[in-house]
């Protein structure tokens, strides 16, 4: 083994220690292992998204077809914040699609922009609790 090919095989976190094993097969191995990670939490994710897409579509259905009834109709009147008017519609409906979307885009950020713990992120946290006590 050349100097080159040592050289590749130390982590780039400025310890200058070698990984332990084979080095490079491990370093593969763990990268694998983050890929399939992240392929799992995008599915889990987009599983997720579907089937709370697809109950609140069925909470603005029955929203929908209460406020027909409640109201006598389309909304011809507008939106109002209360209900039994005819032709006015209750908005409620607002809050909790707000909400959903609100929680959908905090998971879709955790899940896409999640980024591996990497060596320089273990030696600050190290550094830290070293200061600390």
């Amino acid at each position: 083994m050349n100097s080159d090919n040592q050289e590749a095989d130390v982590p780039q976190d400025g310890t200058g220690a070698e990984p332990p094993g084979n080095g490079r097969k491990d370093t593969d191995e763990v990268a694998r292992q983050e890929a399939i990670a992240q392929i799992k939490r995008r599915r889990r994710f987009h599983i997720e998204l579907v089937v709370s897409g697809i109950g609140m579509a069925f909470l603005v259905l029955i929203w929908a077809t209460t406020e027909y009834h409640n109201a006598g109709g389309w909304p011809t009147q507008g939106f109002s914040q209360s209900s039994g008017i005819h032709d006015v519609w209750n908005y409620w409906i607002i809050y909790p699609v707000g909400a959903w979307i609100l929680i959908m885009a905090g998971r879709a950020w955790s899940v896409y922009r999640h980024r591996g713990i990497s060596e320089s992120d273990i030696k600050r946290e190290i550094d830290r609790r070293a200061r600390r006590g």
